[in-house]
């Protein structure tokens, strides 16, 4: 397949013209672990924290002259300067991620504050330079490969990095700080000057008159630049946006390019995937979950807790993070629907994660040796499951709050086996409803991890299993059932 379109080709060409199709790799891998790490996981205050802690009267804000000082002594490139890392070890934390199952890892490359977490050749404003003086992305993909896991990068600097930060450019109205600059300003009469020493690249195009406004072309194409050079050094297998495809022909551009260099990497086929937001490729819906099987690969994701770390001393982590079993039932869920599931946890502004993370690492590393088998490699079944808890119909912003019962039942299947996870441990006989129509089609049926004999009956109205006398795991039991031929 013929990816180079040529410079006025691709420049011009609508998405839907690019062909692509998902590569057997990621419909294989199922669980992915993302890193949503960066400068605003310093504070461990709040998602946004860069752009909400200059508006005055905000929590962030507060929170700032409590801990820092006012935004016009210590601001975010201030945040920037005190992000160390001094703890990041990603040998050790891909380590537990293989061990917890993940086939795939995805490292923050740059969020809406525009600042790189990589070797940026057009962006001084980047991790190399300034803040921690470490190649983040590159450390993390070195480990990654050498674990044998895909790697895969995302971008959060759609049209939002473009004035994310200018209230940096503000001031207080009220208050004794009233009328005083914050740390962003420029300095210079003509509009020119330094902003935080020349380093975000917004503040090479713009004055803080034209904040709301759509980038100009020239930012677009340092963006382009930027991207260019992140899929050039790194050569990801996973290209995620944290929106549809960002910046019009620039984005386009920037796929077609990574997509042919992926292409010639290996040897004429596609092993690259691209994460959008909506429309072509492959979906990703944000904290949330399909309703049904869908007709082509999705990604659900979601994180323990906010997307950057929350767990100052003003926030109890485990007031944020959700327990291995809302977990293991979102991944059972999301596969069953031919999905997916990208699970971010989120780091300590040294790189350490907080204990409720390792916790859910800890209960993955034992439930996945067992049922493993159930999840990786397999492909939907005709239905997705069935049981009592129903899903909202958005797909966005619908995750998971309390765990599934042991009455709801989600369906796999690879070759002749069909595997039946049960997303609880049964209190009682469990009564399957879309089975009992098969009859006496089944071969065997078997629980994963135990070698006692599964006592079950199907009837007109359902396959009904006996409880086991022991279980072999928590959080969620597997049936294997092998149908005949």
């Amino acid at each position: 397949m013929a990816w180079f379109l040529g410079p006025t080709l691709r420049a011009e060409v609508a998405p839907a013209m690019i062909p692509y199709e998902c590569p057997e790799w990621f419909r294989d891998a199922k669980f992915g672990i993302w890193s949503h790490w960066g400068p605003d996981s310093v504070s461990g205050i709040f998602n946004n924290y860069a752009h909400d802690l200059y508006t005055q009267g905000s929590p962030e804000y507060q929170w700032q002259l409590e801990h820092f000082g006012h935004p016009s002594q210590f601001g975010y490139k201030d945040v920037i300067h005190s992000w160390k890392a001094e703890k990041f070890d990603p040998d050790v934390l891909i380590a537990k991620y293989k061990a917890a199952g993940a086939k795939y890892f995805v490292a923050l490359a740059t969020h809406h504050d525009n600042f790189d977490n990589w070797d940026s050749i057009w962006n001084e404003w980047n991790s190399v330079k300034v803040g921690p003086h470490k190649d983040i992305v590159g450390l993390w993909r070195a480990s990654t490969l050498k674990a044998g896991l895909r790697f895969g990068v995302s971008s959060h600097a759609d049209e939002r990095g473009w004035n994310y930060i200018f209230g940096a450019q503000g001031a207080d109205t009220t208050g004794p700080k009233a009328g005083v600059p914050y740390d962003g300003h420029l300095t210079k009469a003509d509009g020119k000057g330094q902003w935080w020493d020349g380093l975000d690249p917004a503040a090479l195009y713009n004055h803080p008159t034209n904040a709301k406004d759509s980038p100009p072309l020239e930012w677009k194409e340092l963006w382009f630049k930027r991207h260019t050079d992140l899929v050039d050094k790194y050569q990801p297998d996973l290209l995620y946006f944290d929106s549809g495809i960002p910046h019009g022909k620039f984005g386009v551009q920037l796929i077609a390019h990574y997509l042919e260099e992926n292409t010639k990497a290996h040897g004429g086929k596609v092993e690259a995937v691209v994460n959008v937001k909506a429309g072509t490729f492959v979906p990703d819906y944000e904290r949330g979950m399909a309703t049904m099987i869908m007709d082509r690969p999705w990604q659900g994701e979601t994180s323990l807790g906010g997307w950057f770390f929350l767990g100052g001393p003003h926030v109890d982590p485990a007031s944020v993070t959700k327990s291995p079993d809302i977990v293991i039932h979102m991944l059972a869920d999301i596969v069953s629907k031919n999905g997916n599931f990208l699970l971010n946890l989120p780091q300590r502004g040294d790189g350490s994660l907080y204990p409720e993370c390792e916790t859910v690492l800890d209960e993955l590393t034992k439930w996945m040796p067992t049922n493993g088998e159930a999840i990786f490699g397999t492909r939907p079944w005709l239905l997705f499951g069935e049981g009592p808890t129903q899903r909202p119909e958005a797909k966005y912003m619908n995750e998971l709050k309390q765990p599934l019962t042991w009455q709801d039942v989600r369906f796999t299947t690879k070759g002749n086996v069909l595997y039946a996870i049960v997303c609880g441990i049964p209190q009682g006989p469990l009564q399957i409803k879309s089975l009992g129509k098969l009859g006496r089609s089944f071969s065997s049926i078997e629980l994963l991890g135990s070698q006692e004999k599964v006592q079950y009956k199907v009837e007109w109205e359902g396959l009904t299993i006996q409880p086991m006398k022991t279980w072999p795991c928590a959080h969620a039991v597997v049936f294997k059932i092998k149908l005949s031929p």
